[in-house]
């Protein structure tokens, strides 16, 4: 007589509880980022760019809109997740090019990404400010 073997198998996949490593967390950022960048921000950025050409007064509305101390503040997230997405992107074309795929050199480039993504959006607002 076979005995029932009875294994402990989650009965849902709780995403939150699953540690991923930092390579697949920089690469579904990215992609985030990139639909963050598209959906929303082609819009505003095309709304910011008619305001911007309409007429001298639209201007003056959007200047005195922009140079809000929390405008320039909210500004930062879309700036990151543009220059995210830049060094990512960079990172999966050396990736394609067989540069880094080894895996500790895939994780220290993971670990690049999310730093240059964060030194860059703090220099450029450090700028702009």
């Amino acid at each position: 007589m076979e005995a029932k073997v009875h294994h402990k198998r989650p009965k849902y996949l709780n995403l939150l509880k699953i540690r991923q490593p930092v390579p697949a967390v920089v690469s579904f950022v990215h992609r985030v980022s990139g639909v963050l960048l598209f959906f929303p921000g082609i819009p505003l950025l095309l709304c910011g760019f008619q305001l911007l050409l309409k007429s001298p007064q639209s201007f003056e509305i959007l200047r005195d809109f922009l140079i809000s101390p929390i405008i320039k503040l909210v500004l930062l997230l879309p700036l990151w997740f543009f220059l995210h997405h830049l060094c990512a992107g960079i990172r999966h074309l050396l990736l394609d090019m067989q540069i880094g795929i080894a895996l500790t050199q895939a994780r220290t480039g993971s670990k690049l990404v999310l730093v240059a993504g964060v030194v860059l959006t703090t220099l450029t607002g450090l700028m702009l400010w």
